[in-house]
């Protein structure tokens, strides 16, 4: 292919990797930003007084069973190893989660091995449920109502701003329960965090001579006629300056404290409790355990629907999203020289190594087939590859 000019929107993940693999390629890379510093949300800074790395947008874990993205970040920083252990405080008490035989055991105050175990959540259950649709009902299915109720209905409420009743199944088919005493948050083979943080990681995906970074740089969509191709990782309705509306998403709210010393123990504690307001309590220093550090920064999370000024998180993709996700997505379709990629070009739900893995794959695509990429490397309403 010859070089051609690149132009891509967001300096997070997706346009770092994009934008590297394209620079390698021999093309000349672009890439704007609105916020003053790279790295979207996986941005991190180490906090002037207490020396603490803190995320700044919430904890990012690395986790991945695909050896290739592993390798890839690797080539970037050093990883160093990370197994996330959250607990949660709900009904007075401290559990771990994911729900595993320990969490059973404390909480019914038993000693039953996995088979007993397996066999007495099986009684709590409700077996007349065959087909779960729902949020509320795959957790009646499948750990009952006490466990339902102590860790996932007030957590649930809180993180979503409605009912687990209008949830589909499918989210809490992501959440593990162990019938050992495994409380490794993840299954992943690969897991960790970078030795300094994701944002000097992803500034050296960025160091390269074909690449130019703008940042405090609005997107003109004008712009992108100076360019052979756009690739956009911000809102898919932001593009369209939200003509069909705005596509529904979660925001998170932080609220910092500082403590002197170790204020909780660990990096994350859920709150399960209806009644207490936010989700959860994040210590950052614990994100780095190879780290010592007399100071402590902590968050609290609420969770809340997103305004337009607010920074997106979560999309909620429930029924009326859908159908207006389906008209952009043909707009999108329509509208040549645009690939839209992350996140929020693609309305989905996505892990870091997921993001990096389609980065990869959409870059090599376009190296084979140029002028004609498609709108998606990956289609969001069916999630399968189209090109």
């Amino acid at each position: 292919m010859d070089k051609k000019n690149i132009l891509l929107i967001g300096a997070g993940l997706s346009g770092a990797v994009i934008g590297r693999h394209l620079a390698e390629a021999g093309h000349q890379v672009t890439i704007i930003d609105r916020r003053s510093h790279i790295g979207g949300n996986c941005h991190t800074e180490r906090d002037e007084g207490t020396k603490v790395m803190v995320h700044i947008y919430g904890p990012h874990i690395f986790h991945t069973d695909d050896e290739d993205v592993w390798n890839y970040v690797n080539r970037f920083t050093t990883f160093r190893p990370y197994k996330n252990q959250v607990k949660a405080t709900t009904g007075g008490a401290v559990y771990s989660l994911p729900v595993n035989l320990h969490t059973i055991n404390q909480f019914y105050g038993k000693t039953m091995g996995p088979a007993e175990a397996r066999q007495f959540l099986e009684a709590q259950a409700d077996t007349s449920i065959a087909d779960p649709q729902t949020f509320e009902e795959q957790a009646l299915r499948f750990v009952g109502p006490d466990l339902y109720r102590a860790f996932f209905k007030g957590y649930t409420e809180k993180q979503w701003g409605c009912s687990p009743t209008e949830l589909p199944a499918s989210i809490l088919k992501r959440l593990p329960v162990r019938f050992n005493y495994d409380d490794n948050y993840f299954f992943h083979k690969f897991q960790g965090m970078p030795e300094e943080g994701y944002t000097p990681m992803i500034a050296a995906i960025l160091d390269h001579p074909a690449i130019t970074v703008q940042l405090d740089t609005l997107f003109d969509p004008a712009a992108a006629a100076d360019y052979d191709h756009l690739f956009y990782s911000g809102p898919l309705d932001g593009y369209f300056d939200y003509r069909l509306g705005r596509l529904g998403y979660r925001t998170l709210d932080f609220k910092r404290f500082d403590y002197e010393g170790d204020y909780q123990g660990c990096a994350v504690m859920n709150y399960g409790d209806r009644d207490i307001p936010f989700t959860r309590i994040t210590e950052h220093k614990h994100f780095a355990p190879w780290e010592s550090h007399e100071g402590s920064v902590c968050y609290e999370e609420y969770s809340r629907l997103a305004e337009p000024q607010d920074v997106p998180y979560y999309p909620i993709r429930l029924v009326d999203e859908k159908a207006m996700l389906t008209d952009y997505v043909a707009l999108a379709d329509e509208t040549p020289g645009v690939t839209f990629v992350g996140r929020l070009g693609t309305y989905r739900y996505l892990d870091m190594d997921v993001t990096i893995r389609e980065a990869l794959d959409t870059a090599t695509a376009f190296l084979e087939k140029g002028s004609a990429m498609p709108a998606f490397f990956i289609d969001p309403l069916s999630g399968e590859r189209r090109a």
